[in-house]
């Protein structure tokens, strides 16, 4: 077998862009809309424009350390630079690639609840993880392909979704006269601040697909330029979409419909406004959004676990496997996903990948603002902004899910303290071997 390599100034600014909506429409409209509806209530279009300002102010740190050190190690590096070969540096750099994971079960769930809308298969259908499953080894099959296949993949697919979410959207408005108020109904009570800011916090993974080109720094063109680009065009283009389309929800369904809906929120919109001709369409715009959200996502993790193998924070076994560590922790990536995606309803991945992904950009934005500020010419009013408002947002949705559902919290907490102590095992008897030599702080 073929393996995917690391290869330098591959990536197109175009192809990069299309990377990162690919990820971040592919999960955040379709698979998270009905989700932070659910917690927002009426206030849920706004905490998508508060997660696309928290999203700015968070892509700051990434953007101003990227630019300077491009890798295609991309926040390992990051965290790298901040805190050297130390447990917090292999503890953070995890839970990005368990989120990212978490993420890709998250996509490929959606993608199986969406493809059996027009037919009479129940959501509980063991049918909807199992499309999930395949969806993932197609991706996988794609990416040990290599980067050129992915770059025009991702430019397809970027141009077909947008454009067929954006015509879904305004048919929908059309058929209810081009108002986008609230359609009439049974509608739910206002949210509470609390309700509205655990809605930001899912909303934020609508927009982390940023990430996703910082993993690839390193093998984007002319990448200390290009990476913060392609971070602000693709926050841009996706928060445009996801405000039209929000519209189109709230003018099509009453919120508790919506809310009922959630796992496909936008096949039922589909229904009153364009009929079953609007379903089918619906769902191919969400295959087709859903599927280029896999492949993109699989080849960022996978490249990020490769290079933390390298930077020697975590282990890595052959197994028999052949090929290289890249392959590896391919085969790694998919094997996790598909794992969570049997496991797992969208609620409670979307749950878990918010509590990892916060914890990991706080950790981000402290390194960033103890020890890479001045080398990276970062402001600081900026940096404390960033950690404020993830602070906040993170707190309030620990303890709303506290009260609602507290099994998912302490899954969370309990893993990132499992992924911790087994780092703090890792480095300690990799630094008692005799081969161990002290490496200096942000080499890469």
């Amino acid at each position: 077998m073929s393996s995917p390599r690391y290869e330098q100034a591959s990536l197109t600014l175009a192809g990069t862009v299309a990377m990162g909506t690919g990820v971040m429409i592919g999960a955040g409209i379709f698979a998270l809309t009905g989700q932070v509806a659910e917690l927002a209530g009426p206030w849920f279009p706004a905490a998508f424009v508060l997660a696309a300002v928290i999203s700015g102010f968070s892509a700051y740190s990434y953007i101003r350390v990227s630019s300077t050190f491009p890798s295609a190690g991309g926040i390992g590096m990051i965290l790298h630079k901040a805190y050297g070969d130390t447990t917090l540096t292999g503890w953070a750099a995890l839970l990005m690639a368990l989120s990212m994971v978490i993420n890709e079960s998250l996509v490929a769930r959606t993608f199986g609840t969406y493809l059996v809308q027009p037919f009479d298969v129940g959501e509980d259908s063991l049918l909807v993880p199992g499309l999930g499953v395949a969806l993932i080894a197609a991706a996988f099959a794609v990416n040990v392909a290599g980067n050129q296949l992915i770059d025009r993949v991702s430019k397809v697919t970027a141009i077909v979704k947008v454009g067929g979410i954006l015509l879904f959207a305004g048919a929908a408005l059309w058929a209810s006269g081009w108002s986008a108020a609230a359609a009439s109904g049974a509608d739910a009570g206002a949210a509470g601040p609390g309700g509205v800011l655990a809605g930001v916090a899912l909303a934020i993974l609508a927009f982390k697909g940023f990430t996703t080109i910082t993993n690839s720094g390193g093998e984007v063109i002319d990448p200390h330029r290009n990476v913060g680009r392609a971070i602000v065009i693709s926050l841009a283009v996706c928060l445009v979409v996801y405000l039209a389309v929000v519209a189109a929800l709230r003018a099509s369904l009453p919120l508790d419909q919506l809310v009922a809906a959630k796992d496909f929120a936008l096949a039922e919109a589909a229904r009153p406004a364009l009929g079953s001709l609007g379903v089918w369409f619906t769902v191919a715009i969400a295959v087709i959004a859903t599927a280029s959200g896999i492949l993109a996502s699989i080849f960022a993790v996978s490249r990020m676990l490769a290079m933390l193998s390298d930077m020697r924070l975590m282990p890595h076994r052959h197994l028999g496997l052949p090929g290289t560590i890249q392959t590896h922790t391919l085969i790694y990536t998919v094997v996790i996903a598909a794992a969570l995606t049997m496991l797992f309803d969208l609620s409670r991945i979307a749950s878990l990948g918010a509590i990892l992904y916060l914890t990991m950009d706080l950790t981000v934005h402290i390194g960033v603002l103890r020890h890479l500020r001045e080398e990276v010419d970062a402001r600081t009013w900026v940096l404390l902004t960033a950690i404020g408002l993830d602070v906040v947002v993170l707190a309030t949705f620990l303890v709303m899910k506290t009260s609602t559902d507290p099994a998912i919290v302490t899954i969370g907490l309990v893993g990132m303290g499992l992924v911790f102590l087994g780092e703090r095992v890792f480095l300690t008897r990799l630094r008692d071997s005799p081969r161990w030599t002290e490496p200096t702080k942000g080499d890469t």
